[in-house]
């Protein structure tokens, strides 16, 4: 009789024993059976709320700086660092000012693309939504702008840099988190399979 857990099976005159959910039998360990990494409702609403703290902490600064500052008016703050306020119809940093259609194309492309991904893998790292979440926040919030105002504010002006706001902050540091995420999330993979007699 069938054990209700697991049960043994004569294979070649061998026993080999079969695991519920593994790929094979119990020469394949279990950790290594396929499990979706698609993201949760745990994750979406991490997502979520990152995107939603990022993008409303953009729209704030920008709102104080154009309600307070007329614009290429500049505040000294510290060091290098002022509060300059200037419009920019580009990308971060001033890239691409003269195509101000095709940056919103792309960047809305980018979201979704970013969004899909998501749902895909959300559970391949748990600081993935954080990442994607400051990435996604940053982008909509200007990408609001654009479409609102055709430019977006930028205030933080560091004198040898291009001025920028708090979404290009957070877009960089998402995309730096995120690739410190996927390269740590494959290097376990990689030492499994190149291990000294991982290959039969």
């Amino acid at each position: 009789m069938d054990a209700p857990v697991h049960r043994l099976q004569a294979a070649g005159g061998a026993l080999t024993e079969r695991l519920p959910g593994a790929t094979s039998d119990a020469l394949t360990p279990f950790s290594v059976a396929e499990r979706s990494l698609a993201a949760g409702p745990a994750q979406w609403v991490f997502l979520v709320s990152v995107a939603l703290a990022a993008g409303l902490a953009d729209q704030l600064t920008k709102h104080v700086v154009a309600s307070q500052l007329q614009l290429d008016d500049s505040v000294k703050v510290i060091g290098p660092l002022s509060i300059h306020h200037v419009q920019n119809s580009g990308i971060a940093f001033g890239l691409f000012a003269s195509a101000t259609l095709v940056v919103i194309v792309l960047t809305a492309a980018a979201v979704v693309w970013m969004l899909w991904f998501f749902a895909r893998s959300g559970q391949r790292h748990p600081v993935l939504p954080v990442a994607l979440g400051l990435v996604i926040g940053g982008s909509v919030s200007n990408l609001i702008d654009r479409v609102r105002l055709g430019h977006v504010t930028d205030f933080l002006d560091l004198r040898w840099w291009p001025a920028f706001n708090l979404a290009d902050t957070f877009i960089c540091v998402g995309v730096g988190i995120l690739l410190f995420t996927l390269v740590a999330a494959d290097r376990p993979r990689l030492r499994r399979f190149d291990a000294p007699g991982a290959r039969s």
